[in-house]
């Protein structure tokens, strides 16, 4: 039995458009839909979290999800909402980056289920890579009228931006290569709906005029809304630039502290989108958020939810345990847990200096030495007895006196220590 995706969908916030009759056309029985993912890197961004999301209900509503990533249309570009045309990639790139999409969207679509919705990862290039030029115009071409295709907002909006440069031939006929997918799979995988976001509706209606005019059957289309942020600032960005779902490029304690760090008005919107706790849940969370707002119960509750579903529950309770080194107690010994990654993550920014191993050899490295002449952290040695003596002085997180000596055993990870004036003045050395 299906559930009422539609409806699904509206209370969360995730519904822009629908084309008339497609609520209907879900309900009952189970339909297959895609959306398709940009190939052109080796991870996904939190960007790509919505249409995600998107096929995850799907799913979980009792329907088929097809994750399509675009090896042929990544080789064209997009033209919706860009303002320059993208790099073209091999074949072996595609390949590879498909892999690793397909692992990161296996954390939100079942792909191994022995049900009839087991999702299904699929490749345009796989059924593009053969057909010619010729054949394409001759049999796709000739459906649609280049008034049709002008009259998109897509095609309309790059032209009107860069009259100068305009806008090559291989990226005008980007719709109807992404048209011709939703044909494809409306003939051999009985795909009846394509979703993606609120820029993509051009594109996808190509799709269903293809349906129409060459299947001769009938395509739906849904889109959701374009995620922003409450003060006008790019969702999905932070100061390093995109926010991804890969730990390698984004660490699960920066990808936890982007949640984190939400507004109160993003965070009672992103609770909805980006996790599947219910409709009820969700209320009374954002209940008890405005009642005690300080102790930001949504901006925890969302943080938790996306790091355990993008990564594991590990890598949310390494998170929670850096987090709580910067804002809250912690002793030496949490500081040794972290690992080298997330320990530069959680002091980015913090100044630093490098000294030897040898220094450290004999007895240690004096306390003096270690605060002003070894390392700039302050001013001069007098400056260090004077804090040494005020007992604002702590060597990973624990407070020191001035004859203490540090030795190798206070490393972190073999190769780092943290100084501390007062709560908030830190300092790294990095040992080599």
């Amino acid at each position: 039995m299906t559930s009422n995706f539609v409806e699904e969908l509206k209370w969360r916030g995730m519904l822009h458009d629908a084309m008339p009759g497609a609520e209907e056309h879900l309900l009952g029985e189970m339909r297959s839909a895609y959306i398709g993912f940009d190939p052109t890197a080796d991870s996904l961004h939190i960007g790509n979290l919505v249409p995600i999301m998107l096929l995850a209900h799907f799913q979980r509503a009792g329907h088929k999800p097809y994750a399509l990533v675009g090896g042929a249309t990544g080789m064209i570009g997009d033209p919706s909402g860009k303002s320059n045309e993208r790099n073209l990639l091999d074949e072996k790139t595609l390949r590879h980056n498909q892999a690793a999409v397909k692992k990161q969207l296996s954390h939100f679509l079942d792909f191994d289920s022995t049900n009839n919705n087991a999702a299904v990862l699929v490749n345009n290039y796989d059924w593009m890579k053969e057909f010619t030029f010729l054949d394409f115009i001759r049999d796709v071409g000739k459906h649609i009228t280049v008034n049709y295709m002008m009259a998109k907002d897509s095609v309309k909006n790059r032209i009107s931006a860069d009259a100068s440069e305009g806008m090559s031939f291989t990226e005008f006929t980007y719709q109807m290569v992404q048209g011709y997918d939703f044909l494809h799979l409306y003939k051999n995988n009985s795909c009846t709906l394509q979703m993606g976001g609120s820029d993509q509706w051009g594109n996808i209606t190509t799709g269903t005029e293809l349906i129409r005019r060459v299947g001769g059957g009938k395509g739906y289309a849904i889109t959701c809304p374009l995620i922003t942020k409450s003060d006008g600032s790019k969702f999905g960005k932070s100061e390093g630039g995109n926010v991804w779902l890969d730990a390698n490029r984004t660490s699960p304690y920066k990808f936890y502290q982007y949640w984190l760090n939400t507004s109160d008005e993003d965070a009672e919107k992103y609770i909805k989108v980006f996790t599947f706790l219910n409709q009820s849940e969700i209320e009374a969370l954002i209940k008890e958020h405005k009642e005690v707002p300080h102790e930001r119960v949504l901006q925890k509750r969302l943080a938790e939810e996306i790091t355990v579903l993008v990564h594991s529950e590990e890598d949310l309770e390494n998170a929670i345990a850096a987090s709580s080194i910067l804002f809250g107690k912690s002793t030496s010994d949490d500081l040794k847990q972290l690992n080298a990654k997330t320990f530069l993550d959680v002091f980015e920014g913090v100044p630093q200096a490098e000294i030897s191993r040898g220094a450290l050899d004999g007895d240690g490295l004096d306390m003096i030495a270690a605060l002003a002449a070894q390392t700039g952290f302050l001013n001069s040695n007098g400056e260090a007895r004077r804090e040494l003596k005020q007992n604002s002085i702590s060597v990973n997180k624990e407070k020191v006196k001035e004859g203490h000596l540090i030795t190798t055993s206070d490393l972190i990870n073999d190769k780092f220590v943290l100084l501390q004036k007062g709560k908030r003045n830190y300092f790294v050395l990095i040992v080599n």
